[in-house]
């Protein structure tokens, strides 16, 4: 820092000197500015620089800087974040004026207070807390640093000099704090830095040029030099890709928020070797994946390289993800956007998980003791938590991580295994472990925060297993629901054995079973043929052959090419049922247009009466357009009629992903859905108008959570979800990017509750790499 001329202080001051408080050990007001962006000023805004005294660095997270003017009472605030290394400076950026003046250097901080040129109080408090000390604030508790200039009504022992639009105040010795702005303080040509000034580079040895990667990727979404060219950009490459490489810089600052590592993209085989130090001249772009029509978010490249090996450096260590390291928020993923994150609300990496892991993008990180949350993919994508989980919330029973409604986890990160072919291992299930720390370079790509590996981890079991279900009992009838996921007779004989296998023993085969995703008797050929008789059969026979009991099945074939799904398969819903438990009841089949209609019959004993049995609800309505169709069928157990509706609603296709660009993402899926629930629940509430006590189960993958509107509009014609009477560590039947949730569903109506029941999700598929279905089945045992 320069030695500045004393300023005369030529007016007579007003206020007495008030007492001092004890001089602070460390972090200290270097130097204010106030002219920013005025006639004449030399930067564009005004600044407040603080300098580290003292022998070790010192996290200023949770602290901040404070104006008033110099007779106010009520302050202006600005909050600073990261840590400040022994011996360096940090940098808070304030208000700008319109007149001109150079650009500050990077800035550690940034508030938008518009301090006065020539006089005014800045506190340095180590709270965010307002300050309530009115005129009165240089010995308040929490200030850590106070400086009152030009003619300010409180201040140190005495006054700083006043300022200029071309001066700023500065401390002349920074090293020392004798708590008397009058004496320690002199007015001259404003010289801010930033955290990598004097005493900067985190304490590092770095003597690396004006442009940081830290620079280039900014405290944003966004990198705040996107379309630049850059010269000179130095850093230790730390992976290498097919068609770029990874480099970071190995003397980091403090703030988190701003990444130090970035992408090069040399769109061919990169000559780059990890460890090599090298030196990047590039145009800094923002690579959308995708296209930009998709929402993912962009990341940050440096493009068209020209790249000079400068020696070889140690790979800068990993950021420890975790305990030791940084924390993830653990509920929240944004909780301020709206709309585009990378233009709207506020980059926060302590508070929003998208934030959080956009400010490690690039950088080489770590994830200790990672526990497996969602089985292992086809491409090599397995999602985890650090430290086997410890502090994520709500944890299930078997491992894994559930959402809720406030709660999408973004404390889960996903390994993958882009860099390094075969880094992540197959065959991982729910709760399995692996051989060390998963590291690796942050990526972006499919909506999600990907750690590319760059060393191969090995499974270690979890010793998951497949669950069971009890056996209907004495007048109990079991109904389950089960998702087969495009079951046709083309698919290999072991998969209908493993379905059949799970029916006969997983499920202790149940009375009843909706049965989503039967395809046609020729699955994806696409060739006009619809009906699904052989593909039934062929289930029929396995679950024969595997123990089981003599199944019959009821269903309605669609409309060729009209209930989506794959396309040529024609899945569908259906229902199978034990011919030794309960009866078909009578009645013509409906066909592919028929709309069920439910009318009273005038029997006491049967007081519903259906056009057709089994029947489709609302064919022809839009809502079921390029969907499937429920359908109702009428069973009789005990002598007693049971009224089943199987379901396959609109799926999930087209919403935007939980770390996308749209914050909060748009569900675009629900507003069909929520007409699906509307129709399904008009036909119950008409059943329940002509019979109150009618034995009513809704059964199926209804594609939506518990607390979600669709389920709710269910639940408003009586109907109890029994998913959400569940614990919620017990509450999911899918798996989706590690997060379990409830996709499918089984409802019953208040005489079904009344009499009593008994209700399981069934865990035999969504938690294993091995699966025979994506989804989970259910059951529900009733008392008829």
């Amino acid at each position: 820092m320069a030695t500045f001329l004393t300023a005369t202080l030529g007016a007579a001051l007003l206020a007495l000197p008030s007492s001092a408080a004890a001089a602070s050990p460390d972090v200290v007001i270097a130097e204010v500015y106030g002219g920013g962006g005025n006639s004449g000023a030399p930067y564009a805004n005004d600044f407040v620089e603080l300098y580290n005294r003292g022998a070790s660095p010192v996290s200023v997270a949770g602290w901040s800087v404070h104006y008033a003017s110099a007779s106010g009472t009520s302050w202006a605030a600005a909050a600073l974040h990261g840590s400040i290394p022994a011996g360096g400076r940090y940098l808070v950026k304030l208000a700008g004026g319109t007149s001109g003046g150079a650009a500050l250097p990077a800035p550690d901080a940034s508030g938008g207070m518009n301090m006065s040129a020539t006089t005014g109080k800045v506190a340095l408090v180590t709270s965010t807390a307002a300050l309530s000390c009115g005129a009165n604030c240089d010995t308040a508790a929490g200030v850590r640093d106070f400086v009152g200039y030009g003619s300010a009504n409180d201040f140190e022992a005495s006054v700083a000099p006043g300022a200029s639009n071309t001066t700023s105040v500065a401390r002349k010795t920074v090293t020392a704090d004798a708590d008397d702005n009058g004496t320690e303080f002199a007015a001259g040509a404003p010289t801010p830095q930033n955290i990598n000034g004097g005493g900067g580079d985190g304490g590092g040895t770095c003597d690396y040029p004006s442009t940081r990667i830290r620079q280039i990727q900014g405290a944003t979404h966004k990198s705040p030099m996107s379309g630049s060219a850059v010269t000179d950009v130095r850093g230790v490459v730390t992976a290498v890709g097919a068609t770029g490489f990874w480099f970071q810089d190995p003397c980091p600052d403090s703030d988190p928020e701003t990444s130090e590592g970035v992408l090069v993209y040399t769109s061919s085989a990169p000559t780059a070797k990890v460890g090599d130090e090298v030196a990047v001249k590039a145009t800094v772009t923002e690579f959308r994946p995708g296209g930009t029509a998709t929402t993912n978010l962009t990341t940050t490249e440096l493009t068209a390289p020209t790249v000079t090996k400068l020696g070889t450096r140690t790979v800068p260590a990993p950021t420890v993800i975790g305990g030791g390291g940084r924390v993830p928020p653990s509920t929240v993923i944004d909780d301020d956007a709206n709309g585009d994150v990378e233009v709207s609300g506020t980059f926060d990496a302590a508070t929003d998980g998208i934030d959080f892991y956009e400010s490690l993008e690039g950088m080489r990180v770590q994830v200790s003791n990672p526990v497996a949350t969602g089985p292992s993919t086809s491409f090599g994508e397995i999602p985890v938590l650090a430290d086997d989980g410890a502090g994520a919330s709500v944890r299930t029973t078997r491992k894994g991580i559930a959402i809720r409604s406030t709660d999408f986890n973004p404390e889960r990160v996903v390994l993958d295994d882009a860099v390094l072919a075969g880094s992540t291992p197959a065959g991982v299930n729910v709760g399995d472990h692996f051989s060390g720390p998963a590291v690796g370079v942050l990526d972006y790509a499919f909506g999600n925060f990907k750690l590319e590996l760059t060393a191969a981890l090995t499974r270690v079991s979890g010793g998951l297993t497949p669950e069971t279900t009890a056996a209907a009992g004495a007048g109990e009838l079991s109904i389950a629901a089960f998702n087969v996921e495009n079951l046709d007779p083309t698919d290999p004989q072991s998969k209908f054995d493993g379905l059949a296998k799970q029916i006969v023993t997983n499920l202790a085969a149940p009375g009843i079973i909706a049965v989503e995703e039967i395809q046609d008797n020729d699955g994806a050929a696409n060739n006009g043929v619809v009906s699904a008789d052989q593909t039934w059969a062929k289930l029929i026979a396995a679950i024969k052959a595997a123990g089981g009991p003599t199944y019959d099945w009821r269903g309605v074939d669609p409309v060729n090419g009209a209930d989506g799904g794959e396309p040529g398969g024609n899945i569908r819903v259906g229902f199978l049922f034990r011919t030794d438990r309960v009866q078909f009841a009578g009645g013509t089949p409906g066909g592919a247009t028929t709309a069920v209609t439910a009318t009273a019959s005038g029997n006491a004993a049967d007081p519903i009466a259906l056009n057709v049995n089994p029947g489709r609800i609302s064919p022809a309505s839009a809502a079921f357009n390029a969907s499937r169709k429920p359908l109702v069928g009428k069973f009789v157990a005990n002598g007693k009629p049971v009224y089943v509706i199987a379901n396959h609603f609109n799926s999930k296709g087209g919403d935007d992903p939980l770390f996308g660009r749209n914050q909060p993402p748009k569900r675009s899926s629900e507003t069909q859905r929520n007409q699906q629930a509307q129709l399904v629940a008009d036909f119950i509430a008409k059943m329940r108008a002509i019979d109150t006590n009618a034995r009513v189960v809704v059964a199926g993958d209804l594609n939506d959570f518990e607390f979600s509107a669709t389920i709710a509009k269910l639940t408003a014609v009586g109907m109890t979800d029994l998913p959400s009477t569940l614990p919620d560590a017990e509450r999911y039947t899918y798996v989706f990017e590690g997060n379990s949730q409830v996709l499918d569903h089984i409802l019953i109506s208040p005489s079904l509750v009344s009499a009593g029941y008994a209700y399981d999700v069934v865990h035999t598929n969504a938690e294993f790499a091995g699966q025979l279905s994506d989804h989970d089945p259910q059951v529900v045992r009733v008392k008829v």
